[in-house]
């Protein structure tokens, strides 16, 4: 995980210029290709992707929510922000 600065409550925030695990860079490399940036509910062989990443994501502002989904509302349905392109080294 990337350079953590203190957690609280559940929440974590990183440093400037933190990195992302491998687990955070899979995740937010899944959105690249997408259409506006979405990023997958389920990895390329159907798992769930953990809600620990998803969150530790949004905590470093490398994913933002995008919508609810009405069929599952405590999914979160995000897409990866501009930061997170940066943070994994992907070209905007």
């Amino acid at each position: 995980m990337g350079t953590v600065l203190k957690r609280s409550f559940g929440a974590t925030l990183y440093a400037k210029g933190a990195k992302p695990s491998r687990a955070q860079k899979r995740y937010l490399d899944l959105g690249t290709g997408q259409p506006g940036g979405k990023l997958p509910l389920f990895d390329a062989d159907g798992q769930r992707i953990t809600p620990r990443t998803i969150k530790a994501c949004l905590d470093a502002g490398w994913c933002e929510p995008w919508h609810r989904n009405p069929i599952e509302p405590k999914w979160l349905v995000c897409r990866i922000t501009e930061s997170g392109c940066r943070a994994i080294g992907h070209n905007i």
